[in-house]
């Protein structure tokens, strides 16, 4: 028997999760359409997603789809199975990178990264030779592939295009009704955020993982496949360069948590020339931050 799709997978948690966090025993399920929307997927999608949750006792049916219980850890897809061998392959690669220290120079090849992420040399190739065409990998003359060095003409283009596509997302949020599936995400971000905002001295490192929910959920209210394919590249360049400035890493994240608040809680208020102004001062902040970090690699010692 054929394995479930991992669209069916991710919807079904999603699924999961809203039921947990917004209903009670007794409840019937929302509309079909509504569903979609949670859920990131199609209508058909989410009726396979209700007839798991029939099978699994969740729901009573699919006529009523009547709450009976509530959702256990049992009843979610695990993670690891979600990714795609795509999604996998890049996180080895941004793995290696931030984790590993590797700077520019820095050699590796298609057979290590196939072993780490369990998929085939051919698929790793294929993901490389895409990667390539930004300029932020090369392939070797004689085989294998090198990380590249940016210069800042290079992030000045790639901030440039980030404002576009940002902006453009906080226009998109701005005219959503306040009854969008999206401010229920919203108000889990704010959340994340004041959660850590009082740890960030010691727990600092957590920052990263959150600024890209945070950008993938601003990104992700585009549904423009290309903007998600560039926010990738975007948010390797910017991790990456910041390796090279560890010692204002506290500061720098801190900061950059306290301009993420303040565009969330605009975004609550329903204030776009609010929400607007903190983003336009965030992304003019990641650029100087960027641009400081290229320097500072351009002035470190190279390595032995």
């Amino acid at each position: 028997m054929s394995k479930p799709p991992t669209i069916f997978k991710k919807s079904t948690n999603l699924l999961l999760e809203f039921i947990a966090g917004n209903m009670t025993v007794g409840e019937a399920l929302p509309s079909e359409q509504f569903l979609a929307t949670t859920c990131q997927g199609s209508r058909t999608v989410v009726r396979s997603a209700m007839a798991y949750l029939h099978t699994r006792g969740v729901i009573n049916g699919l006529t009523d789809r009547q709450l009976i219980r509530r959702p256990t850890e049992d009843d979610y897809f695990d993670v690891a199975e979600l990714q795609s061998g795509m999604e996998r392959i890049q996180q080895v690669m941004m793995e290696r990178v931030f984790q590993r220290d590797m700077q520019p120079g820095a050699e590796f090849s298609e057979v290590e990264l196939a072993r780490e992420a369990g998929t085939s040399t051919v698929s790793i190739r294929e993901f490389l030779i895409g990667f390539s065409r930004f300029g932020l990998i090369e392939k070797k003359p004689r085989g294998g592939w090198r990380l590249c060095a940016f210069d800042p003409s290079f992030a000045q283009e790639l901030a440039d295009m980030r404002q576009m596509f940002e902006i453009a997302a906080v226009e998109r949020f701005c005219s959503l009704p306040s009854s969008d599936p999206a401010y229920k995400e919203l108000a889990r971000l704010i959340a994340k955020h004041q959660q850590l905002k009082p740890k960030m001295k010691t727990r600092y490192g957590e920052f990263p993982a959150l600024d890209r929910e945070f950008h993938t959920f601003l990104i992700g209210l585009l549904h423009n496949r290309f903007a998600q394919e560039f926010y990738d590249i975007i948010s390797f360049v910017f991790h990456y360069h910041y390796q090279w400035d560890k010692g204002e890493e506290m500061e720098r994240n801190s900061y950059a948590l306290t301009e993420h608040l303040a565009i969330l809680l605009a975004l609550e208020e329903q204030n776009p020339s609010k929400a607007l102004e903190c983003m336009r001062s965030h992304l003019h902040s990641a650029r100087t931050s960027l641009l400081t970090s290229i320097r500072t690699r351009g002035q470190a010692p190279e390595a032995a």
